[in-house]
C-alpha cells in the first residue's frame, strides 16, 4: 500500500515565522489577521514533501468566532477561507490533497480538554456543537475531512453520526491517546475505531497529538482493520536540569522513527505539535 505523507505542525511553523498565537483561536486567529502566512506554511510543507495539507480550521468554530464578536456569515467565510488557502498552496505545488481539519470540542474550550476528554457535553450535545462547522467544511471543496485529536468515545460517536448524515464525504479519524492502548478518556482505541469499521467513507483511523513512544502499541491495536494514520507530536520532554528539550525533536530521528511506524502498519504518516517542514522532509526521504 502506498504511504501518504501528511504535513506537520501548522501552528509550530507559523510561530517559527513570527506569528503570535497566544490566543484562544490559536492558528485560526491568522485567518482573520494574516491569511497569506497560512498559505505560505502550507506551501512550505508541500515543498518539504507532504502529500496532504491540513487546514487551519482545527481551532476554528462558529462559537469560537462568535466569542470574538464575528457573526455567523463571517465565521463561515473564514472556515471556507481555511480550505481555499490550503487549496492555493496545493495548486501551486501541482499535487496533493486538502484535508479540512475538524478539531475536537476541547480545542474550542481552550482549557486542555482535548488531552483529557473531560467535557461538559454528552454525545447529543457534541453532535449539535460540531454540526454547523461540519456542514460548512463538507461543502467548502476539501478532498476529505481530518477528524483529529479526538479524546473521547462520546465525541467519536458524534462524529460517526455526522459521517452517516453526509454519505458523500470522505474522512480520516484520529484520536489523542494517553498510552499505547487507550484514548485520553480511557476508552480502548479498538472500541473507538470499531465505530468506523465497515464505513467506506472512512479512509483511515489512528492517532495524533500523541507521544511517539505510544505509536507501536496503538498501531498494533488497529492492525487488521482500516488503514492506519499516525501523526504524533515531536515527543519532546523538558529537561529542567539541562534546560533543554529531549526526545524526537531532531528531524532525522523523527524520520527514522517514521520508518518503524510504516513497518508496523501505518500508511498515512506525518507530524503534529512541534514538528516542522524539516521533520516532514525526513519522513519523505526515508519512506520513498
Amino acid at each position: 500500500m502506498t504511504t501518504l505523507v501528511l504535513d506537520g505542525g501548522l501552528a509550530t511553523q507559523l510561530e517559527r515565522l513570527g506569528a503570535d498565537l497566544r490566543d484562544e483561536l490559536w492558528s485560526a486567529r491568522l485567518l482573520l489577521e494574516e491569511p497569506e502566512l497560512i498559505r505560505r506554511v502550507h506551501a512550505d510543507f508541500f515543498a518539504a514533501g507532504a502529500d496532504v495539507a491540513t487546514t487551519a480550521s482545527y481551532q476554528a468554530s462558529l462559537p469560537g468566532f462568535a466569542r470574538r464578536g464575528l457573526d455567523a456569515a463571517e465565521a463561515a467565510r473564514l472556515l471556507r477561507l481555511s480550505v481555499e488557502l490550503a487549496g492555493q498552496a496545493r495548486d501551486e505545488a501541482g499535487r496533493g490533497l486538502v484535508a479540512a481539519s475538524v478539531g475536537p470540542y476541547g480545542a474550542y474550550l481552550a482549557n486542555g480538554a482535548e488531552y483529557t476528554g473531560d467535557y461538559d457535553l454528552d454525545e447529543d450535545g457534541l453532535y449539535a456543537w460540531h454540526l454547523p462547522r461540519w456542514e460548512i467544511l463538507t461543502e467548502a471543496g476539501a478532498d476529505l475531512l481530518a477528524c483529529e485529536t479526538i479524546p473521547s468515545y462520546p465525541e467519536a460517536r458524534a462524529l460517526a453520526r455526522l459521517l452517516r448524515s453526509t454519505p458523500e464525504v470522505k474522512a480520516w479519524v484520529s484520536f489523542s491517546c494517553r498510552d499505547g492502548e487507550r484514548l485520553n478518556d480511557g476508552t480502548p482505541i479498538r472500541r473507538a475505531a470499531a465505530l468506523f469499521m465497515g464505513n467506506p467513507q472512512v479512509v483511515a483511523v489512528g492517532a495524533n497529538c500523541t507521544a511517539p513512544r505510544h505509536l507501536p502499541g496503538l498501531i498494533s491495536c488497529l492492525s487488521g482493520g482500516l488503514p492506519v494514520v499516525v501523526y504524533p507530536n515531536s515527543g519532546e520532554t523538558w529537561d529542567a536540569a539541562g534546560r533543554r528539550w529531549l526526545g524526537l525533536a531532531d528531524p532525522v530521528e523523527f524520520g527514522v522513527a517514521a520508518v518503524e511506524w510504516q513497518r508496523a502498519g501505518a500508511s498515512l504518516i506525518g507530524g503534529c505539535c512541534r514538528t516542522t517542514p524539516e521533520h516532514i522532509g525526513q519522513i519523505r526521504a526515508r519512506l520513498t
